[in-house]
C-alpha cells in the first residue's frame, strides 16, 4: 500500500468557560500519496480563535466568582427541605426527555428564562437560578445484547432492539450531516460529536447517542455537585455527562468596540438626521436649486439619497435581464438559507428524508446560486461594495450580541468571538485563506473570492483590451481551459464529496467547505465563464444575428438539459446509497461551469432578442429596485436568521409550509434593512469619497446615477473613463454616488 506522507491537522480547542465548544479536531485529515504534491490549498491557515479574555463576548469572571461550594450545599439543603415552590420552580426550568427522539430529536431546551428569572432572599441567602446545558450519553446503561429471539423486547417498555439500531444508525447520519455539513460556516452550540468512548461498544446502541439536556441550578453551584447531592453518582450506572457551558443573568461583557459601535452608529444616525432636514428645508421650504449646495452638506440625506435609489431610466445597449436574474439568485439564496440556517428541529429524522427527497430539491441544489453570481462578476467586472461590510463585521462584532438572548445564543455569540478577532481578514478579503473555519459575516466567503478572481482578472484583460481579437479570444479561451485543467485535476486528487450534503461521507463535510467549496481554484470557472460570454456580447453589440429560430430552440433546449442534468445530478448524489467517487469528481469539476454555461446563454438570448416570454420576465421593472439592493440583502441577510433561530427556546416542529413563512418574514425584514443601509451608509460614502477626491480628478465621461441600474458591457476605450472611485460594489449592486 502507498505510504501516506502528508497530512493536514486542524488544532483542538476547548473553550468550555465561555460556554462554546470550539473543538475542531475531530475531522478526517487530508492524506496525500507519495510522490504526490499536496495542493496549495493546504497553505491555508488553520488559525483557531484566541481565548484572550478581551474577545469573549460572555464575562468569565462572573461564572467563576459565584462559584461557593460551601454556600451551594447550603442553598440545596434549603431548597429540598424548606421551599417546595422553589425547589417546583428549579425542577420545571430544567431537566425533562426530549420530545420524539424516534423522530431523531435529542435536544431539550429547558425554560431559559424561567430559570434566570428565579431570584430569592432567604435566610441571608442570595437564591438565583443558573442556567446549564450538558452532554449526556447512556453509556452502557441497559447493555443492551442482540438474542436469538427475532422479537426480543426490553420490558417494560418493550424496545425492540433491531428498531432501536437502525434509529441510532439514522439519528447518526442526521446529526452529522444536520449539525456539521449545513451548518458549516456556522458553529452551533448543539452538534453533537459521536467520537465515541472506546468503551462504549457496539453491543449498546444507545451508547452513541448523545442527549443536550438543561437543568436549572442554585448559582454557586457547579453540575456536579448538584447531581452528586441529589441523585449520587450516575457515572456509576453507565450515564456520562459533560457541562457544555452555563448562563446567568447580565452575563454579557461589554468590549471597547461595543462603545466604539454605538458611537459610529449613532453619528450616523446624527448625521443621516442633520442632512436629511437641511435638505429639505433647503429644497422645500426655501425652495432652492439643490445643484448650487455643496453635495458634502445632503451626502447623508435620506430623501436625495432615496430619490436616487428609486429612479430608473432607459440606457442603450444595456442588460435588462440581468436585473431579473440577480433578484432571482438572491431569493433562492435567502430562501435556502431560510432551511439551512435552522439550528435544531424536534423531528430531524423527517427533515433528512425531505432533504434528500426529489421534493426538496429547489432548495438542496440553492447552492448553485453563488456561481450565477460569479458568472454575473466575470462578465460584468464590476467591483466590491466596502461601507456595507464593513458596517456589518462592526455590528457583528459588538451590538449584534445584544439583539437576543437564549440557550441557543452561544451560536451568535460565537459569531461575535470571530469578528472580534478575525475582522481584518474579512474587510482584506482574505479569509479564506487565513481562517477558513471562523468567517466572520458567514456569507462574506463568496467576496473574499471575487475580489481575488479581480486581482487576477487583468493577466486575461491585458490581451483582451488589445484591438487585435485573436489576442483576445486567446486569453479568454486560454484562461478557462488552464482553470479547468487545475480545477479537474486538484478534484480528483483530494476526492471530495460531490454536494453539501452528502449523508455517506458527513466526517468529510469540514474537508469539502474548506478545500472546495470556499477555493479560489475550484470557483474560478464559472468567473471565466462569464468574462467571454461579457465579450461576446460586447463583440456583437449593435449587431444582428443571422441565426433562425430553429437554431435558436436547440441552444435553448441544451440550455435547459444542462440544467435539467445538474439537478439530477445534484439530486442522486445525496442518496444513502451513493458511492462513485469518479462521478463526484466529475461533478465537482464541471457542474459549476456547466451552470455558467447554460446562464450565460440565456443572457446572451435576452440580449439578442431570442428570450422570448424568459426576457419579458426578467426585464419587468419590478427587478430592479431588488438588483439595486441585493448585495446589501446579501451581507444582511444570514444575520437575521441567525438572531431569530438561535432565540428559540424549544425545537420546533419543520413542515416546508412552516419554513416559507418564515422566508418572506426574513425577505421583508431583510428588504426594508438593506434599503436602509445603502441609503444611509453606502451612497453617503459613495459621495463623501467622490468630492474628497473630486478636485484632484480629471473630469471624466461618465453615466448619469438616475442610469446606474444598467449593466452596460464597456471595452477599451469605455474602460479608460471609469472614474477612480475608492467605493466598491458587488456584481449584485452599484454605487449610488453621483458622478
Amino acid at each position: 500500500m502507498t505510504q501516506n506522507i502528508a497530512k493536514a491537522l486542524i488544532p483542538s480547542i476547548q473553550c468550555n468557560e465561555l460556554g462554546l465548544d470550539l473543538n475542531v479536531s475531530n475531522r478526517r485529515p487530508l492524506v496525500y500519496a507519495e510522490n504526490e504534491l499536496a495542493p496549495f490549498v493546504l497553505t491555508q491557515s488553520r488559525k483557531h480563535l484566541n481565548r484572550d479574555v478581551k474577545y469573549y463576548p460572555f464575562d468569565q469572571n462572573l461564572y467563576r466568582d459565584v462559584l461557593n461550594p460551601e454556600l451551594c450545599q447550603e442553598q440545596i439543603k434549603y431548597i429540598r427541605s424548606n421551599s417546595t415552590i422553589l425547589q417546583a420552580r428549579f425542577l420545571d426550568a430544567g431537566l425533562r426527555i426530549p420530545q420524539g427522539i424516534l423522530l431523531g430529536n435529542q435536544i431539550h431546551l429547558g425554560n431559559f428564562y424561567q430559570c434566570l428569572n428565579i431570584i430569592e432572599n432567604v435566610k441571608e441567602m442570595n437564591i438565583q437560578g443558573k442556567y446549564c446545558s450538558l452532554k449526556v450519553s447512556l453509556g452502557e446503561i441497559g447493555s443492551l445484547q442482540k438474542t436469538n429471539d427475532k422479537h426480543f423486547y426490553s420490558e417494560p417498555y418493550h424496545v425492540n432492539i433491531d428498531t432501536v439500531v437502525e434509529v441510532t444508525r439514522l439519528m447518526k447520519n442526521v446529526n452529522y450531516t444536520r449539525m456539521r455539513t449545513l451548518s458549516s460556516n456556522l458553529k452551533l452550540p448543539y452538534s453533537p460529536d459521536y467520537e465515541v468512548n472506546s468503551r462504549m461498544g457496539p453491543d449498546n446502541p444507545l451508547s452513541d447517542i448523545e442527549f443536550t439536556l438543561a437543568i436549572c441550578i442554585p448559582a454557586p453551584c457547579t453540575t456536579p455537585e448538584v447531581i452528586n447531592t441529589i441523585v449520587g453518582n450516575v457515572t456509576d450506572i453507565g450515564i456520562n455527562y459533560k457541562e457544555d457551558f452555563c448562563r446567568l443573568p447580565n452575563d454579557k461583557l461589554w468590549a471597547p468596540v461595543d462603545y466604539v459601535a454605538v458611537a459610529i452608529f449613532s453619528a450616523i444616525g446624527f448625521l443621516t438626521i442633520l442632512s436629511t432636514c437641511y435638505d429639505i428645508y433647503y429644497s422645500k421650504v426655501l425652495v432652492k436649486d439643490k445643484r448650487k449646495v455643496n453635495s458634502l452638506y445632503i451626502c447623508c440625506s435620506v430623501y436625495t439619497n432615496t430619490k436616487r435609489l428609486l429612479t430608473f431610466n432607459n440606457v442603450p445597449n444595456s442588460l435588462d435581464c440581468i436585473d431579473g436574474i440577480r433578484s432571482l439568485a438572491m431569493i433562492w439564496v435567502i430562501l435556502g438559507h431560510t432551511f439551512y440556517a435552522i439550528p435544531i428541529h424536534e423531528n430531524p429524522l423527517e427533515v433528512f428524508e425531505w432533504a434528500i427527497s426529489p421534493k426538496a430539491i429547489w432548495m438542496t441544489a440553492g447552492h448553485m446560486t453563488v456561481d450565477t453570481f460569479f458568472l454575473l462578476s466575470g462578465l460584468l467586472l464590476m467591483y466590491r461594495l466596502f461601507p456595507i461590510l464593513a458596517a456589518m463585521v462592526l455590528f457583528e462584532a459588538s451590538l449584534f450580541n445584544y439583539v437576543s438572548d437564549g440557550p441557543l445564543w452561544t451560536g451568535p455569540a460565537y459569531n461575535v468571538l470571530r469578528c472580534r478577532q478575525y475582522w481584518w481578514s474579512t474587510l482584506l478579503h482574505i479569509q479564506n485563506f487565513v481562517n477558513p473555519l471562523n468567517l466572520c459575516v458567514g456569507v462574506s466567503w463568496y467576496l473574499s473570492l471575487d475580489i481575488q478572481l479581480h486581482i487576477l482578472s487583468p493577466i486575461i484583460l491585458y490581451w483582451v483590451l488589445s484591438p487585435k481579437k485573436t489576442a483576445a479570444w486567446a486569453a479568454l479561451t486560454s484562461g478557462l481551459i488552464a482553470s479547468l485543467i487545475a480545477a479537474t485535476l486538484y478534484i480528483f486528487i483530494n476526492e471530495f464529496q460531490s454536494g453539501i450534503i452528502s449523508p455517506n461521507r458527513p466526517e468529510d463535510s469540514d474537508d469539502y467547505f474548506i478545500y472546495y467549496y470556499i477555493n479560489l481554484l475550484t470557483r474560478a470557472p464559472p468567473f471565466f465563464v462569464g468574462m467571454i460570454f461579457g465579450y461576446i456580447i460586447y463583440s456583437w453589440k449593435g449587431k444582428k444575428l443571422t441565426s433562425t429560430m430553429v437554431i435558436a430552440m436547440m441552444f435553448w433546449l441544451c440550455c435547459l438539459s444542462v440544467f435539467g442534468i445538474i439537478l439530477y445530478m445534484l439530486y442522486i448524489n445525496m442518496q444513502l446509497e451513493w458511492d462513485n467517487q469518479t462521478a463526484d469528481s466529475f461533478i465537482n469539476s464541471f457542474v459549476r461551469p456547466l451552470w455558467g454555461l447554460g446562464l450565460g446563454w440565456i443572457i446572451f438570448a435576452c440580449v439578442k432578442g431570442y428570450g422570448g416570454p424568459i426576457n419579458w420576465f426578467l426585464s419587468l421593472s419590478v427587478w430592479k429596485l431588488p438588483g439595486r439592493l441585493s448585495y446589501a440583502m446579501y451581507i444582511i441577510h444570514f444575520s437575521i436568521m441567525v438572531a431569530y433561530y438561535n432565540s428559540k427556546l424549544a425545537p420546533a416542529y419543520f413542515t416546508v409550509s412552516s419554513v416559507m413563512f418564515n422566508f418572506f418574514g426574513f425577505f421583508s425584514l431583510t428588504f426594508i434593512l438593506a434599503f436602509l443601509a445603502t441609503v444611509m451608509i453606502d451612497a453617503p460614502f459613495g459621495i463623501l469619497v467622490k468630492t474628497l477626491l473630486g478636485p484632484g480628478v480629471k473630469p471624466e465621461k461618465t453615466v448619469d446615477i438616475k442610469d446606474q441600474d444598467k449593466e452596460i458591457i464597456s471595452m477599451p476605450t469605455d474602460i479608460k473613463t471609469i472614474p477612480t472611485n475608492p467605493t466598491i460594489v458587488a456584481d449584485a449592486e452599484k454605487s449610488l454616488s453621483p458622478r
